[in-house]
Order: structure tokens, then sequence, then C-alpha cells
């Protein structure tokens, strides 16, 4: 939706509302709208509450009421740019209503239901739409960060300007600004002709020739990798177009336009555009009041990379290796505090490992995994022979299973802790290869990273002199030692599949986990307008 035709809707449904009969501002004359008011309100402590406190003051139909219903208006008439679903707001049943409300019992009613319409919005492009507990709760265990009706609503009423009011409910990062702007970009590019015809899939490389070249040539000066003036044929001049649309697309930037690579490059502008609605909706999830720190810890799970994150800009970054896609192994989403890290640690199994992998291993030979020992509730090490595996399941298994602090310990030489409910923590691992790999979804959930000692480093700098020195002494001395963060940082593990970088360009990732697709469905289902069209 483009924004003349936002603009047009608002202004006729402001002519609306501008010839609506206003009652008096005194509110305790208007018995009868009083009376409307707290019986509508009734099933809703916070708005009852807030008209209580009031005296019963009209908040939309009183002596500031035409300001603030067209500065609602307004507001409800621009829910789409910002992929919000318009349908649930009704503005224009509520722009009728107003026009044709009379008496003090309806318009007390229709005050009420205006409450009720704005309040919503409020919540919508605060903190989001969706719930995702009501969605995915198996796997995105995120709180968001409602805010107070009663106390948005009072806030309101305070406000000299009620329209700037509105405009700064929506969250003020810079992703969500670049990712607001995208959305427009890729709604002009859906409803025309897009980026194109689509290049056949048959590898292409330097020195190759014919028309499927000409077709990948094209669509890449479309999509603004390429130069319009840009020499003929697959030289070099393509190869590095090919190559930065695989940096911004997470592939591997070798300038070879692989089957992989050009089925991504073939990706329509709807296509795209699905993505970035549903970032906008998790961007509205991390509108955290009092922001997600000046430092930070940001892992996007599709990306595979960590970033440390100080006063918005990445100082320090790594690849990672996140959980496998099946449904028991995948990474959750959520927000904790790091609170110290382990150096040299043990590794405990846990319990929904130990159940899945390790005890029907030990059922069918109780010498498996001869690293692992078996501690009882003393903590003493239980010889295997001694145990009949058989007899247990995961629920009723009466000892712990740990692995000793080593080189070949699972966790590595250092472990980074935000204790959560979850088990889900930042490791090392002796399993390097797997960095190398393009996508590096491996793990049982827990999240290793490619440069543990750096990212340690990077974290003791704020409280320790030569964080080098005296991170790399621990880890030689081979003890098991706990090292706290003096200042917690927040951690935030999120999936984004499509957000701005610093080198200017939007980037794109896959959905390794198809949590953009269902959200994207409830989103439709909520009401959000999608134009549907090929490129």
């Amino acid at each position: 939706m483009t924004l003349l035709p936002v603009l047009a809707r608002a202004l006729a449904v402001l002519t609306v509302v501008a010839g609506l009969c206003v009652p008096p501002a005194g509110a305790t004359a208007l018995t009868g709208f009083v009376q409307a008011v707290a019986e509508a309100a009734a099933d809703t402590p916070e708005i009852a509450g807030f008209y209580r406190d009031a005296d019963y003051a009209p908040l939309w139909t009183g002596e500031r009421g035409p300001e603030r219903r067209e500065a609602l208006f307004r507001a409800l008439a621009q829910a789409d740019l910002h992929g919000l679903p318009s349908r649930r707001y009704d503005a224009a049943g509520l722009a009728e209503a107003f026009r044709s409300a009379r008496g003090e019992r309806e318009v007390g009613q229709l005050e009420v239901r205006a409450t009720r319409v704005f309040l919503a919005y409020a919540r919508d492009i605060q903190s989001g739409a969706l719930d995702p507990a009501e969605i995915m709760p198996a796997e995105i265990k995120r709180s968001l960060p409602r805010r107070d009706p009663r106390a948005t609503l009072a806030a309101f009423a305070a406000a000299e300007d009620p329209g700037a009011f509105l405009r700064d409910l929506a969250p003020r990062s810079v992703r969500y600004g670049r990712l607001m702007r995208e959305k427009a970009r890729l709604e002009r590019l859906a409803q025309t002709d897009g980026w194109g015809p689509p290049v056949p899939l048959r590898p292409l490389g330097p020195g190759a020739t014919g028309s499927a070249v000409v077709a990948l040539r094209d669509r890449l000066i479309a999509m603004g990798y390429l130069g319009r003036t840009a020499t003929a044929g697959y030289g070099a001049e393509l190869a590095a177009a090919v190559r930065a649309f695989q940096v911004a697309h997470g592939l591997f930037p070798d300038g070879v336009a692989g089957e992989a690579t050009l089925r991504e490059i073939n990706r329509s502008p709807a296509d795209r555009l699905k993505s970035v609605i549903v970032a906008l909706e998790r961007e509205r999830w991390m509108n955290i009041p009092g922001g997600l720190g000046d430092r930070h810890i940001w892992v996007n799970l599709p990306d595979f990379h960590a970033r440390i994150v100080d006063h918005g800009r990445v100082t320090f970054q790594t690849r990672a290796v996140v959980g496998e896609r099946r449904p028991d192994k995948r990474t959750y989403e959520f927000s904790d505090e790091m609170e110290y890290m382990e150096v040299n640690p043990d590794w405990t199994v846990p319990r929904s490992i130990l159940g899945r992998d390790y005890l029907p291993r030990f059922q069918r030979n109780p010498n498996a995994a001869s690293y692992l020992q078996i501690i009882d509730s003393r903590g003493r090490v239980v010889p295997r022979s001694a145990i009949n595996f058989s007899a247990y399941t995961a629920r009723n298994f009466p000892f712990t299973v740990r692995q000793a602090p080593g080189g070949d310990n699972a966790l590595g030489k250092v472990k980074f802790m935000f204790p959560n409910p979850h088990a889900i923590y930042l490791h090392d691992t002796p399993a390097k290869e797997l960095f190398s790999r393009e996508e590096r979804d491996y793990s049982s959930g827990c999240i290793r990273l490619n440069d543990p000692f750096e990212f340690a480093y990077r974290l003791l700098a704020p409280q320790v002199e030569d964080p080098r020195s005296y991170f790399d002494g621990i880890v030689a001395s081979g003890r098991q030692t706990r090292v706290g963060i003096e200042r917690h940082v927040p951690v935030h593990l999120v999936y984004f599949t499509a957000f701005p970088e610093a080198d200017g360009r939007m980037h794109y990732r896959r959905d390794i986990y198809e949590r953009d697709a269902r959200l994207f469905d409830a989103l439709l289902a909520a009401g959000v307008a999608f134009p549907g069209a090929g490129g």
C-alpha cells in the first residue's frame, strides 16, 4: 500500500468525524454518558479504572475530542504501512459510529469503543500484534514488553500533541525504520514486474555466456547489485555482483552462481516482503522499555552469528552453530542476562538429551560413550557394570551423566552462562570443522562459538586490565573456574530472516526452522494486508 491512498483514506475518515455532534466537556452533567461509560468498561479493569480516576471526563468526545480523534484516525490509516492488522481496528466502522452517534448513552458507549481501538493499536505497534506464546509456545519463549494500558491511557490524555504521542509508540530502532522503507519498496516492486524474469537453474560461472548469463546480469542490475553499464558476459564485474549478493544472503561468496545462489536470486519481491513483514513484528517484540542494553549480545539464529553490540555498534562477531532443524533440537528464542563464564567446564548431560540420545545407547551397550561418567546422588562415580540401564527411563534414571573437563569436552574450554530454564548457553566446542559450513544448524540447542576465547576477552575487558592474560592463565591451569561478569550483559536469542546491515544493504536468510512461515500465516489471519504478486 502506497502513502497517497493511505493519506486519502485518512482525510476521508477525518471529514466524517469532524461533523460529530460533540457533547459538552463537563462529564459530571452527562449522567447517561457516565453510566454508559461505566457499563461499557466494566469488564475491562484498566479502562474502568482510567475513567474512574478521570471522573469520567471524555477522552474522545470532550473538548479535545476532535484533536484526539483526528490523531487516532491518522494513525489507524497508516497501520498497513507498519504491517499491522488494520482490519482489527475497523477504522471505517468506528468513523461511521462517530458520524451517527446520538444521545448521551450512545456517545458514552462509543467513547469506550474508541478507547478499546486506541489500546489495541497502541499495544500492537509498541510490542507486537501477535503473542508467540499462542502460536509457537514450544519454540519461542519470549515475554512481550507489554505496557500498562491504564498508564498508556493516562499518558495519552495528558499529551499536548496526540499525533506525536501516537507516532512515538512505534519502535525507534534504526532496524525498524529501515525495515519500514524496505517494505514500501518491495510493495511497489510486487505490483510491477519485480526484478524481471527468473534465471534458469543452471550453474553459471566466470567465462560463461549465453541467454542465462544475460538473464542473471539483468536480474542483478534490477536488484541494484550491478551497474547498468556493466560489460556483457560473466566477467569480473558480474562475479563481484554475485559475491555481493551472496554476502547479503548468507551464501558462500565465491562469485559462482550455483543452484543455491540462483534459487535465492529468483526469489520474488513478494516473497522477500513476507520476511520483512514478519521482521517488523519481531522488531516490535524487541521494543523493550529501556532498550536492549548499552552492551548486549545478539544471536540471530538463521544468520548463524553471535555479536557483541556496544551502544548500537557491533564491536565483535563470530560464527555460531545453532540447534538442528529437528523440532526437539531447535534453539529457542528468548532474552536473559549473561552472569558468568565457566572456564574448563565439565558437561552435565541435560535430561532431555540423556533420554533422547544417551540412555538408549547405554541400554544397547553399557560401555557406550565411555568418556562420560555416571554419578550417583552422593557425587560418586558408579561403574557401568553396576547399573541395569534397561530398568530405567529418562524420567526415573537416578544418576547424573557427566563429562569431566578436558580438551575433548563437548563444551570445549569455556561456556558462557545466562541461567535459564531451557538449559541453553553459549560455549566452545572441539568440533571446529562445522564452522566452515554455510548453514550451521548442528547442535542439540545450545550455541557453539567459533572464537570463544576472543569472545571472553571482550566480555572481560571492562573489568580486567589484561583480559587475554587473565583468561588464558585460567585455561592453562586446567582447573574448573567460575568467572563472574560484574555487570551482567543482556543476551537476545532472536530469529530475523530480514535485517539491515552496516553495509547499507538489506540482508536476507533462509527460514531454517520455518518459524517465519508460520508467523506470516498468523499475521494474515489477524488481518495484515498483503499484495499477492509475482516477480
